[in-house]
């Protein structure tokens, strides 16, 4: 993991105990996008779908795990609402993954780490 040879195992265990938590951080991360995205992608799905239809028009919604009778006029500011919201929450996890990069690239750059994959 690190360039020289020399390194004491006691400092290359904890540069790679540094390096494990960075890449499982910056992992963990990405799942959170990837669902985050999937949410949204579901919320603009269902948006689309009702915008056409008549504002009187019955639908059905999940909340806490009981399915509600509801009107397309009453459901769709509040999904258009939470959608906005995971848009917002997507964009703070994006600038998250890309700080936490950065942190990783300076660190290593610090350490003269170069990774070698096995």
């Amino acid at each position: 993991m690190a360039s020289q040879q020399q390194v004491d195992p006691k400092k290359q265990q904890e540069l790679q105990l540094q390096y494990s938590n960075f890449k499982n951080t910056l992992q963990q991360l990405a799942q959170k996008i990837g669902d985050i995205e999937q949410e949204a992608e579901e919320h603009k799905l269902v948006i689309e779908t009702l915008d056409p239809l008549s504002e009187d028009r019955k639908c059905f919604r999940m909340v806490n795990g009981v399915l509600v009778e509801r009107t397309v006029k009453d459901v769709l500011p509040t999904l258009k609402t939470n959608s906005d919201g995971l848009k917002q929450v997507l964009e703070e996890m994006l600038k998250q993954y890309k700080s936490k990069q950065a942190e990783l690239d300076t660190w290593k750059a610090k350490n003269n780490i170069q990774v070698v994959q096995p």
